[in-house]
């Protein structure tokens, strides 16, 4: 006859199931067969979806993926930096070593061209544009168009707007907080009798002034030698070179200055009529700056010509590649960049 379990022996925890089951002929936790069942996974399957054939083994986890349990696992924290490793026994793993003895082959004919060395085999570098191929073998840098690489950059260059400088952007932010407070279409595009140009004229002298307070308020020294005793018109370098930053500004950056840049285009647009210009006596109008209209007005536009500017402008594109070759065409690039520097 069983002995009933006390109330110290039930509460133990390491012993209750035992003394339970034994006492009263009953399964204290009859899903955990079930549970268990269903945690066994199939041999060579995902241990995540346990349906689909394992083709990853993360050393970290120690455990075996599929391609998307394993990329919807390790996509954020810590284990974006696990290292998963292609099994034998998936459709990738013979074609796997070949690839990457490719990669390295191609990564290693690379760095021997950039040491002056002779390269092993044939190895070919994207550049940023499409059609633009850099041989690693011949050292050459080939168009689809037939064009070589020094007319195809410098016809291109005339297109391409010089970046901001630091200063550049200061004179940006004072243009957008002047537009910003300007009026000129509440004013200007409207129903209203008397002279439309004079309103035009008085709007763009009004805008002027702001830029020029603005300017005068953020830095003294430069705003009182740009504004001290003199008129709009005998600053005419300046408004033209704070609306070019504009309008260069907007060009690289399309998403930006989405209210601002219209106002400032009619203004623009405006200013060169021949009426309002007779009246303004300046125009607020130049050239934009690019790569090309700098490069030529120092006079070396025959940098252009270095085929080193395919590897320094080159566009990395890390999909299907290692890390390893990312961080080699990295290092390239910025090699690129280093001689071009010293040598011009």
């Amino acid at each position: 006859m069983p002995v009933a379990p006390s109330l110290v022996d039930i509460l133990r925890a390491d012993v209750a199931d035992d003394i339970l089951g034994d006492a009263f002929g009953a399964d204290p936790n009859p899903g955990d067969d079930e549970a268990a069942e269903d945690d066994v996974v199939p041999e060579g399957a995902c241990v995540e979806c346990k349906d689909q054939q394992a083709q990853l083994y993360c050393e970290q986890c120690q455990e075996d993926f599929c391609e998307v349990c394993a990329g919807m696992i390790h996509r954020t924290g810590s284990r974006k930096r696990h290292v998963l490793k292609l099994l034998q026994g998936s459709e990738q793993s013979q074609a796997q070593p070949q690839a990457e003895g490719e990669k390295e082959a191609d990564a290693s004919d690379d760095m021997d061209e950039e040491m002056g060395e002779e390269p092993a085999g044939d190895a070919a570098v994207e550049v940023g544009a499409m059609g633009v191929s850099f041989s690693a073998q011949s050292g050459r840098v080939e168009t689809s168009s037939g064009t070589t690489f020094a007319e195809w950059i410098t016809k291109r260059a005339k297109y391409i707007p010089l970046r901001l400088t630091l200063r550049e952007r200061k004179f940006l932010r004072l243009l957008e907080a002047g537009l910003k407070v300007s009026e000129y279409t509440d004013k200007i595009d409207i129903l209203m009798y008397g002279n439309k140009t004079k309103r035009i004229v008085a709007q763009i002298k009004e805008l002027c002034a702001i830029l020029s307070g603005l300017v005068l308020a953020s830095d003294y020294k430069v705003g009182q030698t740009l504004f001290e005793d003199r008129q709009f018109e005998d600053n005419e370098d300046f408004y033209q070179r704070i609306f070019e930053i504009g309008r260069r500004h907007k060009i690289m950056n399309p998403e930006k200055m989405r209210n601002e840049y219209g106002k400032m285009m009619f203004l623009l647009q405006d200013s060169q009529s021949d009426d309002v210009m007779s009246m303004l006596n300046f125009s607020l109008v130049t050239p934009i700056k690019t790569v090309h209209s700098v490069l030529e007005s120092l006079g070396v536009l025959y940098i252009l010509e270095d085929e080193m500017v395919a590897v320094a402008t080159k566009e990395i594109v890390s999909q299907g590649k290692t890390r390893a070759q990312i961080q080699l065409e990295i290092k390239q690039k910025e090699r690129a960049m280093e001689y071009l520097c010293k040598a011009y």
